[in-house]
């Protein structure tokens, strides 16, 4: 089967009036546009566009089984069009969330928690605007120290933790417990005069950022990390316990359906500092950029984005007149559009897609044709456990 998608964008407020807009070809929207969701996560599942009023997760359960889906999708799709840095947050791993979301199921409705589910959450993202910044993962130490001495005498407090296999995990929690607030006021006071060649694009970030969190620790935290720009069609994968941040951009983002999420820095929302060490990987180093390789499982004209993770895969279609794709499903799989004028057919139906829209494309279809003439993203999911 094949069901049509749809969904409102959601207005955090470091999202954009414009990205979403103008891939949809809307005009310029009223509130920030972070983020549009394809999938049937119960924080927002997506709408059917068929006028039935029902949601994705309420036609699984209806009318799923005879087409094959078997539950709940083990995937969120996504849009995501940031004009400001999102928070600094890192993921907790499958054995950590179990135990995390376990240790909190005693604790009242109202209190703070850090643990929603006991899943991991795995994620990558693809650039579709022509630059995407992000910050991901840890600097390697020696690198680090070179940048913090274009402030002087105001980072050697923090350069001196930088030491030993734990100086980063050390560093972190010293920034964002509070006593090092002297500290972070220093260097962030120092960003207007600090110079550097070699790392000129990671200072200029990091005066973004302090402009829109003045006084923020996450802004330090931050000249920590690794800071990555991809242009159209690169990709990051994010592992458990890597610390990132998008910064500005449109991309498709998908992940493993989990709610878990613990913040270092520039955010409002709870900090758990203690917990996030605990589930940070301090090991430093650079992210390689992912490019997509041929597609297996017999589909045909589609690129796969490498993750090793049993909850999803994201493909990705070009298409032209008279050179369709093919894509053999894995399991239930959505199709979402990005450029162009595209259909997307089964044996059932075919449905034409605008570029934001999709398609859920159900197991019980021997194949899914992309048609015409543009780009689409698919998600399935990834490799058996």
């Amino acid at each position: 089967m094949l069901v049509p998608l749809t969904n409102v964008p959601r207005d955090y407020a470091w999202g954009s009036r414009s990205l979403l807009a103008s891939l949809q070809g809307r005009p310029l929207a009223v509130r920030p546009e972070a983020e549009i969701w394809f999938g049937d996560h119960p924080s927002d599942p997506s709408d059917l566009a068929d006028g039935s009023g029902r949601t994705l997760d309420q036609w699984i359960a209806q009318e799923g089984a005879q087409a094959g889906v078997g539950g709940r999708l083990p995937y969120l799709l996504k849009l995501l069009a940031a004009a400001a840095p999102l928070s600094i947050q890192v993921h907790p791993s499958k054995a950590q969330a179990e135990e995390g979301f376990a240790r909190e199921a005693d604790l009242p409705a109202d209190a703070p928690r850090n643990y929603a589910d006991d899943n991991h959450k795995p994620e990558m993202i693809v650039a579709l605007s022509d630059r995407f910044e992000a910050l991901c993962g840890l600097r390697e130490l020696e690198a680090t120290r070179r940048l913090l001495a274009a402030f002087g005498d105001a980072a050697e407090p923090l350069r001196g933790r930088l030491t030993g296999p734990d100086g980063l995990r050390d560093a972190i929690g010293w920034l964002l417990s509070g006593e090092a607030s002297g500290v972070v006021d220093a260097i962030v006071a120092g960003l207007g005069d600090a110079q550097s060649t070699e790392f000129a694009a990671e200072l200029a970030n990091a005066r973004r950022i302090a402009a829109v969190y003045p006084g923020d620790p996450g802004v330090v935290v931050a000249l920590l990390m690794n800071f990555v720009v991809l242009h159209h069609g690169e990709c990051i994968f994010l592992r458990a316990g890597m610390l990132h941040a998008y910064v500005s951009g449109l991309g498709v983002e998908v992940m493993a359906a989990s709610d878990n999420v613990l913040r270092g820095g520039l955010t409002a929302k709870h900090v758990d500092v203690a917990e996030l060490l605990a589930v940070l990987d301090p090991v430093p180093g650079p992210v390689p950029v992912v490019l997509p390789v041929t597609a297996a499982n017999g589909s045909r004209g589609v690129e796969a984005f490498p993750a090793d993770v049993p909850d999803f895969q994201l493909l990705r279609a070009r298409v032209s007149p008279g050179a369709d794709a093919v894509i053999r499903p894995a399991g239930p799989l959505i199709v979402l559009a990005t450029a162009g004028s595209l259909s997307v057919s089964g044996a059932s139906r075919s449905l034409d897609l605008a570029p934001g829209e999709a398609a859920l494309v159900t197991p019980d279809e021997a194949e899914a044709r992309i048609a015409g003439e543009g780009e689409a993203f698919v998600a399935q999911p990834g490799r058996p456990a």
